[in-house]
This record gives structure tokens, C-alpha cells and sequence, in this order.
């Protein structure tokens, strides 16, 4: 005896009915299929949490710790499901713990005495390898860096160009043609030598510790800013290590930067190519001065068009540096290991 049809024939006959059911059974294929329309995610990559994501930072970056207390990333950042903890009874909940090279000096009896499976541990350095030391110790520790570097698993720049629409340029008034602020000052670096050799054509204001003239807090960009060109000079001289000298002590405080670390190339991989200029663009210091002191005013007003479209933001909390591992999670290789920490961070 044939089963009976769910729906009247009369019924069915209907199109609105048909076509109701017809896109019931089609959805239901859909939803049936879900699994090949959208695999699970690759085993490389890590997998997506949909509870809060737990940041142990084994040691605070900087000597002075923030209240952590609060949920930081959502109410400073608008960074939801993150949560950076600085307590280390955490340690077995901790999806990635936090380990800052500047606190590391010690050797493996700062880390951890086990590490939890599936947890991973991010190597965190602003410094570059001329101001690194002990990394021979590191191999199989860490599963990612977060470096200046753009190579990075996690890239912490020290400032960068965000697009505005302000349309407009505004050059601070100028009072004397180059300063430099200098807090440690050794002969045997580059810097050194070639700020000797430039200050016999023209004269630098120097301010900092080295020359014992701190400047107080909050002096730093009025002083600099008054100033047409500012010795951007970095310690040593790194791929992709370009500092707040360039980022704050220069752009942000509207003057143009005079810039010695990496080639020229590197530079204008951050910054427009007329916004600085390189020590190397000359064949001598004697014809850099020389530059420096003709240069007419539209031409130095040039070197500030990117203020038309651009304006600086700087990365000076540490809160919002960590709080961006979580950004970058979902992405991040989730099988890997750095085996020869040295080795990479000295390429």
C-alpha cells in the first residue's frame, strides 16, 4: 500500500507551497554540506577561540606595570576577547605567554619549568642585535617573534603613516637649522664618528644626557620642532630598526629628519621617499652641510607634503602592542618553532 503524501496533492499543486518547500530542501542540502563548503581550518594556522583569548605577559616590557585589573584591550583598543594578564598562577590557562628579551638576561630559569601542549611562546624585542645579548640559549623555545622587523610573525613598529584627510601642511616655526638629542653617546658607533666629522661644517644644537642637557618631560618636540633638520641618527644600523628618532623626535614634531641606519631602499619602505633625508644620498658629509645650509624655502616645504594626506601615530604603550597578539592570532603559524633564534634575528 503506497504511503500517503505528506502534502494534499491540491495543496501541492499551489506554486507558493512548492517553491516553500523547494528552498526548505535546497537550504537543508546547504546546511548538510557545510563541511565541504568550509573545511576546518588548516592544521598551520591556529584554531579560531571562541572563549576569551589569555595573554600571560611572564614579565612586564617596561619597569612600570599598568593596573591590568580591567578587560585593557576592549576599553582602550576596541580589542574584544582578549584578555593580558600579568599572573603567572595563569600559567596553564594561558593561550600564549609573553617573554620580553630585555628580561631574559638571566637564562632558562626565568621561563617557565614546563610549558603546556598547545600553548605558545612569543619572543618580544624593540631592541636591535647590536643591543640583544645571551640569544645562544634560545633554540626550540619559542614558537613566534614580535620585532620591529617586517618579518616578524608579529610586526611592532615603533611609529608608522596613517592616512588623514586634513588636506593641509603645518611647519612649526624655526629658530636655528639642526638639533640632536643624545642620551648615550659612544665613540665607537657610527653616530659618533659622523656627527664629529658633520659638526665641523655647521653647528648642532645637542640636547640629552650625553651633552648634560636633559630635556624635561614634555620639552622634547617643542625643542626639536624649532629646529629646520634633526639628527635621526640610530644607535647601530639594522634592517627595518628605524626608532622614535625618526617617528616622534622628527616627523611628529614637524621638522625633517636627517636620517643614518639602514640604505635608503629600507626607509622608503615606511616613509615617502621626499619626506627625509639620508646621510648617504651625498659623497660627503662636507656636501651634506653644504645642502642643508642653501636650501630655499619651497624646497624645504617639499619635504612636508605627506602631511596632506598622512599624519604619525606612534606605538609607545606596551598595552596596546600585547593587546594586538590577539589580532594577530588567527593567523599566526600555529605549528612552528624558531629552532636558531640567533641565527634569524642577526640575518
Amino acid at each position: 500500500m503506497p504511503l500517503a503524501s505528506p502534502v494534499p496533492r491540491a495543496a501541492w499543486s499551489r506554486p507558493g507551497l512548492r517553491a516553500a518547500v523547494t528552498t526548505g530542501v535546497f537550504l537543508t542540502t546547504l546546511w548538510n554540506m557545510r563541511c565541504f563548503l568550509h573545511p576546518p581550518e588548516a592544521s598551520g594556522q591556529a584554531p579560531k577561540h571562541r572563549e576569551p583569548l589569555v595573554v600571560l605577559v611572564w614579565e612586564w616590557p617596561s619597569k612600570q606595570v599598568p593596573n591590568m585589573s580591567r578587560d585593557v584591550c576592549q576599553e582602550l583598543y576596541g580589542i574584544r576577547g582578549c584578555w593580558l594578564t600579568t599572573q603567572r598562577q595563569l600559567l596553564h590557562r594561558a593561550h600564549v605567554v609573553v617573554f620580553p628579551a630585555s628580561r631574559l638576561q638571566h637564562g632558562r630559569d626565568e621561563l617557565p619549568k614546563e610549558k603546556p601542549p598547545g600553548q605558545h611562546w612569543l619572543w618580544v624585542s624593540l631592541e636591535s642585535p647590536s643591543n640583544t645579548k645571551a640569544l645562544a640559549g634560545w633554540n626550540q623555545t619559542f614558537n613566534w617573534v614580535m620585532t620591529y622587523r617586517r618579518d616578524s610573525d608579529i610586526f611592532m613598529p615603533y611609529g608608522k603613516l596613517v592616512p588623514n584627510r586634513s588636506g593641509t601642511i603645518n611647519i612649526p616655526p624655526k629658530t636655528n637649522l639642526v638639533s640632536w638629542v643624545i642620551s648615550n653617546y659612544h665613540r665607537s658607533q657610527k653616530r659618533a664618528s659622523v656627527y664629529k666629522t658633520l659638526s665641523r661644517y655647521l653647528h648642532v644644537n645637542i640636547y640629552g644626557k650625553a651633552n648634560k642637557k636633559p630635556l624635561c618631560q614634555g620639552c622634547l618636540l617643542p625643542i626639536t620642532s624649532q629646529s629646520m633638520f634633526y639628527l635621526a641618527f640610530e644607535n647601530s644600523i639594522h634592517r627595518d630598526y628605524i626608532t622614535e628618532k625618526l617617528w616622534r623626535n622628527a616627523l611628529l614634531a614637524g621638522t625633517v629628519p636627517v636620517v643614518l641606519g639602514p640604505p635608503r631602499a629600507n626607509y622608503e619602505q615606511f616613509v615617502p621617499p621626499d619626506s627625509f633625508i639620508h646621510v648617504d644620498d651625498f659623497g660627503s658629509l662636507a656636501e651634506l652641510a653644504t645642502f642643508l645650509k642653501s636650501i630655499n624655502s619651497s624646497r624645504y616645504r617639499q619635504f612636508f607634503s605627506w602631511q596632506r594626506s598622512f599624519s604619525v601615530k606612534l606605538y609607545t604603550d606596551w598595552r596596546e602592542r600585547l593587546c594586538s597578539i590577539c589580532t594577530a592570532y588567527p593567523s599566526l603559524p600555529h605549528n612552528s618553532l624558531y629552532p636558531d633564534l640567533e641565527s634569524w634575528f642577526n640575518t
